[in-house]
């Protein structure tokens, strides 16, 4: 049987020509510039031993990976210097060279994935710093603004265009001054024609410099300050995610941008977060990648809290208690008992003497004193309602921490007015907040009436300063009431028509109700306006006004551990603002 022969033969290729239009550009691509994130400064050590170069690093467009149309050219070399990397970079795209050559683009950024992190405490003032100690730079981006305003093209290097006749080409300085001429225009808002009458009048960088000086400062003065806020930017996918999860948790409507985030579960939040951090986040089970998000450096425990804390506040303002409405808040800066200095009225100004003498006039001065708290509570998250995606249980928990830091500081408020069988603390003189001394106290108790109102308002309206003689005249607002007698109160307020004037009701729409579910049946009080004369006070830690939740890994459960404090003080600072009326 014959046997089949075939003919090989090799075709030779034409050589690559790629290389022959590349640009060779160096640039600094990092100096380590702290650069803003959510809640903290991050830095990159950019000391050799702290970087992982991968080989055949791309140059791309604004970190854009979506095809190859994005990358530009890749990385030549690079090297380090005292404060700053440096790069080679072999640009082979046209249009990104032409811009280089204008100077339309100057900034470079890096893509970069951090092992290791160095955490400073936020102190006064200042953030928390991040430093990445040990990470792996993954890309080169041209872009239109550098997070680290130092990572700048250097020089590029133009030595190996191609000449041919009968077209002059410029020598490179003449490039680099026309690029700077250019610069110098758009730096100082000038049009591009402005740039070319520079250029084409041979003006060198000092005239040029002189002449935008001079029409920067004959044009008038316009500023424009845009903010943009990219949807690529973790700050704002982070708020996206977290008004996701609350809407989740609180059953809410999410807003606009939170939509494309309401279909992810837990499982899918803690991809996301390891995707962004750099870590890794394929192959692994919902488990392993809920446990991985929990204890890496990803925003995926900071999205949890930060959803819970917005579940939180909205319980706890929609429980607020009345008590708040007749008290004056304060912030305290510690823990030390606080001073509220009540300043009595002044006496009558003195006649100047014919020598034109001005005396000095004296006042009065009390001093109440009260201290802020510390309450707190804890709940857990389960190891079992994490995989479950059950975000309900967080969300029902965080309501009720809400609820209940209301109601604590209701209770404290409350029992200001309780204490003593219901005439309170006793104050600086010796004497309880109510006491018929301080003509604050009803000599009987009653109902409310317009007789009884009368009595509390006249009450209040003579009340005197501290020097006991100087009357300061306060002006009744809430009228605070136990629930039995909410509708005799509604009545006595209302604004009716009336057929005579003995029946006219001089105290419609002239107090504000206010029902405390607390107070004994049939007790009432009558209070002035707090921001004129307070009567109780309360406050709370500068640092934290209102109940903060914090979390961390399960340690006596399997999950995640959330802790809500809140730092609360009240005191009652005077007897004048009051006025209470036991009941009948």
């Amino acid at each position: 049987m014959p046997t089949l022969q075939l003919e090989t033969r090799s075709i030779p290729l034409a050589p690559r020509s790629l290389d022959r239009e590349a640009r060779t550009v160096d640039a600094v691509i990092a100096t380590g510039a702290a650069v803003g994130r959510r809640g903290f400064v991050e830095r990159l050590d950019v000391n050799e031993s702290a970087v992982t170069v991968r080989p055949n690093l791309p140059v791309l467009d604004s970190h854009n990976q979506r095809s190859i149309a994005d990358v530009k050219g890749h990385v030549a070399n690079v090297w380090f210097e005292p404060g700053a990397i440096l790069a080679t970079l072999k640009i082979s795209d046209p249009a990104a060279l032409d811009a280089i050559e204008r100077g339309d683009v100057t900034g470079v950024s890096i893509g970069y994935t951090v092992s290791q992190w160095e955490e400073t405490a936020a102190s006064r003032g200042a953030d928390r710093v991040k430093t990445a100690r040990a990470w792996t730079l993954s890309e080169v981006s041209l872009v239109p603004v550098p997070a680290d305003h130092s990572a700048i093209i250097r020089s590029l290097d133009m030595s190996d265009l191609p000449t041919a006749e009968p077209i002059q080409v410029a020598t490179p300085p003449e490039l680099q001054t026309r690029a700077e001429i250019r610069t110098i225009a758009r730096q100082a808002g000038l049009s591009p024609e402005w740039a070319d009458e520079q250029i084409d009048g041979g003006a060198d960088l000092t005239v040029v410099r002189s002449a935008a000086f001079e029409a920067m400062r004959n044009r008038s003065p316009v500023i424009r300050t845009q903010v943009v806020s990219s949807a690529d930017d973790p700050e704002t996918i982070r708020t996206r995610q977290v008004d996701a999860l609350t809407a989740r948790m609180s059953g809410g409507a999410p807003t606009d941008a939170a939509r494309p985030f309401m279909n992810f579960t837990l499982a899918d939040y803690a991809r996301d977060a390891l995707t962004r951090s750099g870590a890794a986040a394929v192959g692994f089970s919902r488990e392993e990648l809920l446990t991985r998000a929990m204890h890496s450096t990803s925003d995926f425990p900071e999205l949890l809290t930060g959803a819970g804390n917005r579940v939180l506040a909205g319980a706890y303002q929609a429980a607020q208690s009345p008590l708040k409405a007749i008290a004056r808040q304060r912030t305290a800066a510690d823990f030390r008992p606080m001073s509220t200095l009540k300043t009595g009225d002044f006496a009558k100004l003195n006649e100047v003497t014919e020598s034109g003498e001005i005396t000095s006039m004296t006042t009065g001065e009390a001093v109440a004193s009260y201290s802020l708290k510390t309450f707190g509570g804890t709940f857990s998250l389960t190891r079992k309602a994490l995989i479950n995606d059950d975000l309900g249980v967080m969300g029902d928990w965080s309501a009720a921490m809400g609820r209940a830091a209301a109601e604590t500081e209701a209770d404290q408020l409350f029992s200001l007015l309780t204490q003593a069988s219901g005439v309170g603390p006793t104050m600086e003189d010796g004497k309880a907040l109510f006491h018929a001394d301080h003509g604050n106290l009803a000599a009987s108790g009653a109902a409310p009436s317009v007789a009884t109102l009368n009595a509390a308002r006249l009450a209040m309206r003579t009340q005197r300063g501290l020097d006991g003689v100087s009357p300061i005249n306060v002006a009744p607002k809430f009228l605070l009431v136990a629930p039995d007698l909410e509708t005799t109160a509604e009545q006595l307020l209302a604004a009716l028509a009336a057929a005579t004037v003995a029946e006219q009701n001089p105290f419609a729409g002239r107090l504000t109700l206010l029902v405390e579910p607390r107070l004994t049946p049939g007790d009432w009080y009558v209070f002035a306006d707090p921001a004129s004369v307070p009567c109780l006070e309360y406050a709370y830690l500068s640092s934290a006004q209102g109940p903060q939740m914090s979390s961390r890994d399960g340690w006596e459960t399997l999950g995640r551990e959330f802790r809500i404090v809140l730092d609360f003080g009240c005191g009652a600072t005077d007897w004048r603002g009051a006025y209470r009326n036991p009941g009948a």
